[in-house]
């Protein structure tokens, strides 16, 4: 009887959620930091300044964790996701930096939101190997 391999994430596909995982905690805090600034507590700016660096680092050891696993799992999508997540991010933060709010708060937004999506992604199904077919 001929069965079929057990389709089930494998370490990389593991170490990516977790990375994912993580920067969506990091990620989640800078709207908190933010509104605590806005209503008069300024030393959460500082908070919100050190978060943006640990989501940017978070979201670039993201980016190498999805290269690997484009390589090894064969399935590009992670790959793809998370380097949107992080243009934006990287946009996000120097647009912050820079003082354009305009830009800063709805960017920040939509990012929150994708890496949100991106967690689901990850979460939702096995990250197992892709075999390649050959025709």
């Amino acid at each position: 009887m001929l069965t079929m391999p057990a389709h089930r994430t494998t370490s990389t596909g593991w170490t990516l959620r977790a990375v994912v995982s993580a920067h969506v905690v990091a990620i989640v805090g800078q709207p908190v930091f933010a509104g605590a600034y806005l209503t008069g507590d300024f030393d959460s700016l500082r908070w919100h300044a050190v978060g943006a660096d640990v989501v940017t680092s978070i979201g670039y050891l993201q980016l190498i964790v999805a290269i690997v696993g484009w390589i090894r799992l064969r399935q590009i999508w992670p790959f793809l996701a998370t380097v949107a997540v992080v243009a934006a991010e990287t946009v996000q933060y120097f647009a912050g930096l820079d003082g354009a709010l305009w830009l800063h708060i709805p960017l920040g937004v939509m990012t929150v939101a994708a890496l949100v999506v991106l967690f689901i992604a990850v979460w939702r199904q096995p990250l197992a190997r892709r075999e390649v077919h050959h025709a």
